[in-house]
């Protein structure tokens, strides 16, 4: 493992564009202790891949059917030598063989304050729009553990902005979107950190 030479070898998971990833690569990219090793998309032509090309971090990608199998994962992550996973704007479930190789080491951040709005089709859009659609007031994110379900992993934190007034789903989703490229990466930072350290 990375981390035995005082560097934690972190891999980022998108199924997307990449905005996060983006903000996590520029906040690790003289960092002493944390590296950002592998860029993982369950799809092939996931933006993620040309945002980050500049960055010369490697790629890799498996269909669906293939990530599935928690094996094959796992296998990517163990030939890569990772020590800690962070998920950016991934849609999958991850797999029961890859949370249980890295316990409390599987980060997720989603766009609103869980446990309302979480769960097996609640991201991006979907999110924005049913908080927009039930009047809320509050708004926010929440980085937890990854578990086997979605969602539903032990909370690190949650930070909570006020969306009275906004006007349409996108402009709460501009909003919390602000909040995620503020708070995740260093949130990250001090998990990887003690987790491993």
């Amino acid at each position: 493992m990375g981390y035995l030479n005082n560097r934690i070898r972190l891999a980022l998971f998108a199924s997307g564009s990449g905005s996060n990833a983006e903000r996590i690569c520029e906040y690790f990219l003289k960092h002493p202790q944390v590296e950002v090793v592998l860029i993982y998309s369950n799809k092939n032509n996931a933006g993620v891949f040309n945002r980050l090309k500049s960055y010369g971090i490697p790629y890799a990608h498996l269909e669906n059917k293939e990530s599935a199998k928690g094996k094959n994962l796992l296998a990517l992550m163990n030939q890569n030598q990772i020590d800690f996973i962070a998920l950016a704007g991934y849609l999958r479930l991850i797999p029961k063989e890859l949370v249980e190789a890295y316990p409390n080491r599987i980060v997720n951040i989603h766009p609103a304050l869980l446990p309302q709005y979480g769960g097996k089709g609640m991201y991006g859009h979907h999110v924005h729009k049913a908080v927009y659609d039930a009047g809320e007031t509050y708004s926010g994110l929440t980085i937890h553990f990854v578990n086997e379900k979605f969602d539903e992993g032990n909370h690190i934190c949650q930070v909570k902005t006020e969306i009275k007034g906004l006007k349409t789903a996108d402009e709460i989703a501009a909003k919390v979107l602000r909040l995620e490229h503020q708070y995740y990466a260093a949130i990250l930072e001090q998990v990887a950190l003690s987790t491993i350290f």
